[in-house]
C-alpha cells in the first residue's frame, strides 16, 4: 500500500461566525482502504468532506487531494462523489445521467457497463423523478463510480435502501476496495461501518477523538455480554458486584460485566447446569456511544462545550 494520503487534512480548522465546525482536526486517507469517518450529528463530519473536496476552505491548516489543493481540476477528476443531499434533473433517465457524469472523466467506465455491474437494467430508461427514493440513491451511487474513481466518497450511501439492495452495494464496495479504490464513508449505520470499514474515525465537537481499525474501536469499551441459559434467578444473578446490567429475551440471559471471568466463574459455581454459554464483547456501536458520550462529558466539565456545526 503507497504511504502516502491519497486525502489528507492537517490541523484543519473551521469556523462559521462564532460556531466551531472544526478544531485543529487531522485526518488521512491511504489508497486501497475504506475509511468510515462517524461521529454525532454537528461533529464537524460534513465541513471535514467540503474541505477535502475543496467545497470550502480551512481557516486554518491544510488540506490536499492527491497531493495538490482539492479544487484542482486534475485531483478533482480522480475522485467520484456521492452526497446525502442532491438534486438532480426529474425527466433525465439514469443511463444517461450516468454517461453525462462519465464525459466529465479521462478513463470512464461505460454507462452500460455501470447500469450492469448494479443491475440498473429495470430502470435504466425510466426518468429519474419517477423512480422511488431507494432506486435514486442505486442512480446516485452509479454516477458516483463512473468516472473510475480512485477516491469515492459517500455521504449515507445506504439511506433509503431496501435489504437486498443494501447488501448489493456492500458488495459492490468490497469490490471497489479489492480493486484497489480508496472510500471515505460517513454513515449513521453503524453496523455498515463494522462491516466494511478498515479504519474508522470518530470525530465530535471538530475533533478527533478515536481512531484505529475496528477492533481497535471496539477495545475503548471494557464491556462484555454474557449470554446463557441458568436456572438462576434474577436475584441471584443481580446480587453479583460485577454484573452491570441484566436483561432476559426468550429464555437466554444477557448479563453485561466488565469482568466477564468473574461473572463465568460464579455462573459454573452455582449452577451446574448452565448452558448455551457466549461471551460477546461490545460492538462498533457500543464503542462509538461510550466513546462520544465520554468526550461530550469531557468537554462540558472542562467548559470548552463549543457550539459546534454539521
Amino acid at each position: 500500500m503507497s504511504q502516502t494520503p491519497l486525502a489528507r487534512l492537517n490541523a484543519a480548522h473551521k469556523r462559521y461566525g462564532q460556531v466551531t465546525a472544526l478544531d485543529g482536526l487531522s485526518l488521512e486517507v491511504n489508497r486501497g482502504e475504506m475509511l468510515a469517518l462517524l461521529g454525532p450529528n454537528g461533529a464537524g463530519k460534513s465541513t471535514a468532506i467540503s474541505l477535502l473536496l475543496g467545497l470550502q476552505t480551512p481557516d486554518r491548516g491544510s488540506a490536499e487531494l492527491f497531493g495538490e489543493a482539492p479544487h484542482s481540476i486534475e485531483a478533482r477528476r480522480r475522485m467520484g462523489v456521492m452526497m446525502q443531499e442532491v438534486n438532480l434533473s426529474p425527466v433525465l433517465k439514469p443511463r444517461e445521467m450516468i454517461g453525462q457524469v462519465a464525459s466529465y472523466y479521462p478513463t470512464p467506465y461505460g454507462a452500460a457497463e455501470v447500469v450492469k455491474r448494479l443491475s440498473l437494467e429495470k430502470i435504466a430508461e425510466r426518468p429519474y423523478g419517477k423512480l422511488s427514493g431507494g432506486q435514486k440513491r442505486q442512480v446516485q451511487f452509479a454516477m458516483a463510480i463512473a468516472g473510475r474513481p480512485e477516491l469515492l466518497f459517500l455521504d449515507e450511501p445506504t439511506v433509503g435502501l431496501d435489504v437486498n439492495a443494501r447488501e448489493a452495494l456492500w458488495q459492490v464496495l468490497r469490490d471497489l476496495i479489492h480493486e484497489g479504490v480508496s472510500i471515505v464513508l460517513t454513515t449513521h449505520y453503524l453496523e455498515e461501518a463494522e462491516a466494511l470499514a478498515d479504519r474508522v474515525a470518530v470525530v465530535t465537537h471538530g475533533r478527533l477523538v478515536a481512531g484505529g481499525s475496528v477492533d481497535e474501536i471496539r477495545a475503548y469499551v471494557t464491556r462484555k455480554n454474557i449470554l446463557c441459559r441458568t436456572s438462576l434467578t434474577r436475584e441471584d444473578i443481580t446480587a453479583w458486584p460485577e454484573v452491570q446490567e441484566l436483561r432476559e429475551d426468550a429464555g437466554m440471559q444477557h448479563i453485561t460485566t466488565r469482568d466477564a471471568e468473574a461473572v463465568l466463574r460464579r455462573l459454573l459455581a452455582a449452577d451446574a447446569n448452565v448452558k448455551d454459554i457466549e461471551v460477546k464483547r461490545a460492538g462498533l456501536a457500543e464503542a462509538f456511544a461510550e466513546i462520544t458520550a465520554a468526550n461530550s462529558a469531557a468537554a462540558d466539565a472542562s467548559g470548552n462545550g463549543m457550539e459546534t456545526a454539521k
